[in-house]
């Protein structure tokens, strides 16, 4: 098989997976939910004031449960389907291709259905044109997030608490992703330029791509 061939079946599969555990539509989008709910409550805001933390409460709770979703992986990836994968002679660089799209689709539902709850509970007072800015900045978040989530599962495969490990590798890398995507629509609002964060979010995006790609087979073969 090509390597994209291997690619769209990595991904098709790890879809296929998510249609049968139900991870995110079952867990972590009603977890996310509830958590905008007692946001408020916990920071102690006026019912008056909510509609003004309403987009900073969406980019924090969507980053820490999106890395959630890109980690997913990480939990279900076993020895034997790891070994599987390597008796087929699968590209280690498609399996992380596969799992970045396949990742990036379910993080990128999510943050979809995180935004269309935080409107809703918050009523937020969002300035004219910002949907548009906000799915982009999004798209490129959700990537990034599946990226460093597939690169840290490779790198604490064969690790006891390797999800714990791969949570605090994800949640400092992920920094330039939350201050992308936050300051996107902020840029909107002060009706200034989101050109700055676009390229800091592509660049980000790339570089993980870059290292996701060039790393796969090093670390495939350090998991034996």
């Amino acid at each position: 098989m090509s390597f994209w061939s291997q690619t769209m079946e990595i991904a098709r599969v790890d879809m296929s997976l998510e249609r049968r555990t139900g991870d995110v539509t079952r867990i972590v989008v009603p977890f996310a939910v509830i958590a905008l709910l007692v946001f408020p409550l916990a920071l102690g805001v006026d019912l008056s004031g909510i509609s003004r933390i309403g987009p900073a409460v969406f980019w924090a709770l969507g980053v820490l449960f999106g890395m959630q979703v890109a980690l997913r992986q990480t939990a279900s990836d076993s020895p034997e389907r790891r070994d599987l994968y390597a008796l087929l002679g699968v590209d280690p660089a498609a399996k992380f291709t596969g799992r970045t799209i396949s990742g990036a689709v379910l993080t990128l539902g999510f943050f979809a259905a995180l935004l269309v709850a935080m409107v809703v509970l918050y009523s937020p007072r969002l300035p004219e044109g910002w949907l548009a800015p906000t799915l982009l900045s999004a798209m490129l978040v959700a990537i990034g997030l599946t990226e460093l989530g597939t690169l840290a599962g490779e790198v604490t495969a064969g690790l006891r608490s390797r999800t714990s490990l791969a949570s605090l590798i994800v949640a400092p890398l992920a920094i330039p992703l939350i201050i992308g995507g936050s300051q996107t629509l902020e840029s909107v609002a002060r009706e200034a330029t989101i050109l700055p964060w676009i390229l800091l979010l592509l660049a980000t995006d790339l570089a993980l791509a870059v290292a996701g790609v060039g790393l796969a087979r090093p670390l495939e073969e350090a998991s034996r």
